[in-house]
């Protein structure tokens, strides 16, 4: 039999904490209940996207409009979701742009901005990436994640190279 401080009888008046069936009816419930009572005396991790279960992380970056890729690594979305909030603040801007892309490709991306009518009009931008291997990196994602972040106005050119 569990101890008296591990059961539902400790919240009893003491006249029925000396009562075994009592005991044993309530173990029951506590058998039932006691996954629930660890979910929610753990609930601050389920809020940590780096200690949150794998199956939680598509909800939490639902808070902040995030969309999460089947094909990026656990590890990436759960950077991606930790750096969420930062990264909406600055969404729309380079900075913002810049650092998504840099998560996703794990390299700092050249962003040029152009003003003039003589650098294919004013409201357009160049992204250039520069890996080692630039075969690994999805250029279709990286498309996508520029269309989700860049002010719907713009036009934008996308040059991935390779490092020499």
């Amino acid at each position: 039999m569990k101890k008296l401080e591990d059961s539902y009888l400790r919240h009893l008046p003491a006249i029925y904490q000396e009562e075994e069936f009592l005991a044993r009816f309530l173990m029951i419930f506590e058998d039932a209940l006691s996954p629930v009572e660890h979910i929610l005396e753990n609930i601050h991790l389920y809020f940590d996207p780096l200690m949150a279960p794998e199956s939680f992380l598509l909800w939490l970056a639902s808070w902040i409009d995030l969309v999460l890729d089947e094909n990026w690594s656990i590890e990436k979305r759960r950077q991606l979701i930790k750096a969420g909030a930062e990264l909406y603040r600055w969404r729309g801007t380079r900075r913002g742009l810049k650092d998504y892309l840099k998560i996703y490709t794990g390299v700092e991306p050249e962003i040029t901005e152009h003003f003039g009518v003589e650098d294919k009009g004013p409201h357009h931008f160049e992204v250039v990436v520069r890996m080692l291997d630039p075969k690994a990196l999805d250029e279709r994602l990286v498309r996508r994640v520029i269309n989700a972040e860049k002010p719907a106005h713009t036009t934008y050119d996308l040059t991935i190279e390779t490092i020499d």
